[in-house]
């Protein structure tokens, strides 16, 4: 591992933000800025309960998951045809690219869409169409995943994969998400199972608001690769040492777990304990339209209230290469692009 010199705290936010980085929890929908759900209602004659976009962001004020939940299923109802799903998609990547984000993938929720009448096809073109403008016009690379609603029925995961299974050669994985609590993991292991036939990656959100069981559930039964969001694991000392050995990646959303309120305040975020006790972690931005950040301003106010390093930033950094799905030679290039990064800040610091 690259040996990294101290940086001054004036420095860091900068390094913070140039730093190339991989972003792996990014729920699409959840990147919708309220100018674009208006833009979009008015582009598909839809009716909206907000008088006017501003009221539409002052409706983000949210206590709890499910609270969060009701306003994003409203958010998508905008999303109709194959060029909102590319839109939407377009606007995210061209952002993530200002982030210096080299690699991004990419949730989507077919249920939320193919539930209104919209076919799984419209979702997946559009959305993977943006990704490959985005790779040529920006040079961001990106992939997607599709998520199961995990409260929905293990049934409607089936038949969404099947519904899928035509167009599986445009997504490298599947997740699972949505109200964690009341729907652990165990649910959806035959739909796993048979995701990892058809050679899916598998991801899995646990642990953010359910307990650590979710987290094991997610590992030992459904057969995870990464774990989404994790927080909850720094109450289970043995699963937090298989965390560790194992390098299972942490894809961790700082400012999600705030305006969730499982972190009420960033000072008390345990991203810095999970860190320095050896987890592959890394920094995400979630829902960055409703949870007040993309990536960069995650990185910055998080080390901000709880002051982490240049030794942090590096290693999350890093993190995020290692445990994404990209080549290992795409791994490589990003990884030396990063070390390149720090010794130029070092440099002129």
């Amino acid at each position: 591992m690259f040996k990294v010199p101290p940086v001054s705290a004036r420095r860091l936010q900068e390094l913070l933000r140039a730093m190339p980085k991989a972003e792996l929890h990014i729920h699409i929908e959840g990147s919708l800025e309220p100018e674009l759900i208006v833009a979009l209602a008015q582009r598909n004659d839809l009716p909206l309960p907000y008088a006017s976009v501003e009221s539409l962001r002052q409706a983000y004020a949210f206590t709890n998951l499910q609270s969060f939940l009701d306003i994003y299923y409203a958010g998508a109802s905008v999303l109709l045809h194959e060029q909102d799903f590319y839109d939407m998609a377009r606007a995210y990547l061209a952002r993530a690219a200002m982030d210096n984000v080299a690699h991004a993938e990419i949730f989507f929720d077919p249920q939320t869409h193919t539930a209104r009448g919209v076919a799984i096809e419209t979702v997946i073109s559009g959305l993977h169409r943006a990704c490959e403008d985005a790779r040529s016009e920006l040079g961001i690379s990106s992939t997607l995943i599709l998520c199961f609603l995990r409260h929905l029925s293990e049934a409607s995961a089936f038949e969404t994969l099947e519904q899928a299974q035509p167009l599986l050669g445009k997504i490298v994985g599947v997740g699972l998400d949505s109200s964690e609590l009341g729907h652990p993991p165990e649910k959806f292991a035959r739909v796993f199972a048979r995701c990892r036939e058809l050679g899916l990656h598998l991801v899995a959100h646990a642990g953010e608001e359910g307990p650590p069981a979710y987290i094991w559930s997610a590992l030992d039964v459904l057969k995870v690769e990464r774990i989404d969001h994790g927080v909850q694991a720094v109450h289970d000392a043995a699963l937090m040492q298989r965390l560790a050995q194992d390098r299972i990646p942490l894809t961790v959303c700082p400012l999600s777990n705030q305006k969730l309120c499982v972190f009420p305040d960033l000072k008390n975020h345990n991203l810095r304990q999970l860190l320095d006790a050896g987890l592959c972690a890394t920094v995400n931005s979630d829902d960055p339209a409703y949870f007040g950040g993309y990536i960069n301003e995650n990185f910055t106010q998080v080390f901000a209230a709880t002051n982490m390093t240049a030794r942090h930033a590096y290693q999350l950094a890093f993190n995020s290469f290692e445990a994404s799905f990209a080549s290992n030679a795409d791994k490589r290039v990003w990884e030396h692009r990063l070390k390149e990064t720090f010794e130029r800040f070092v440099e002129h610091d």
